[in-house]
């Protein structure tokens, strides 16, 4: 099922892509998301290993998409507050970004080397669609393409609650960090 559903998210991502024109495209179903909590009474990290991440060398169009009940904590109780109170994974299953690489005509995808990168586009968590810029790297390396971004989330603009009994627990802004290897379609 997992393997399916996969594959339906890259064809829809890359079918978004197209229209008509032969573009470069690269992805990757295994890029690296993690997310991380820090507040003076306890840190909270998870790490999210099956992404999807699609973008169009020549449009700048970038795609990521997740499911969030595929996010894996150390403790195993903090996974499942954070799939049934938070986020509501069975209400809200995935969590996506839709976006543009900004200036990417000015990257060379001939050459090897890393690139300073922003994107901007809107990002969906808890059903939710927010407005998001963020900056990163591009790295190019023969045949792979290597995305590498942090940015920062504040719960409140997703509507995501947090109960009281755990509120000192849990950061208002969390910290997310993306990495994907991504390879030419």
């Amino acid at each position: 099922m997992k393997i399916r559903v996969r594959f339906l998210c890259i064809v829809f991502m890359l079918m978004s892509f197209t229209s008509g024109v032969k573009r470069q495209l690269w992805y990757t179903t295994t890029a690296k998301i993690t997310f991380f909590s820090h507040t003076t009474v306890e840190d909270i990290k998870a790490v999210n290993n099956a992404v999807v991440l699609a973008f169009d060398q020549d449009a700048g169009d970038i795609s990521a998409k997740v499911t969030i009940k595929s996010f894996l904590f150390k403790k195993k109780l903090m996974q499942e507050h954070f799939n049934e109170n938070y986020l509501e994974s069975d209400i809200y299953p995935y969590a996506n970004y839709k976006g543009k690489i900004l200036d990417i005509n000015k990257i060379n995808f001939a050459k090897d080397s890393i690139y300073k990168v922003k994107t901007k586009g809107k990002l969906t968590i808890h059903g939710v669609t927010k407005d998001i810029s963020t900056y990163g790297t591009l790295q190019i390396a023969g045949a792979t393409a290597t995305i590498d971004a942090k940015f920062e989330v504040l719960l409140e603009d997703f509507n995501i609650k947090k109960p009281s009994v755990v509120a000192i627990k849990i950061a208002d802004k969390i910290e997310v960090t993306i990495k994907g290897v991504c390879n030419k379609k």
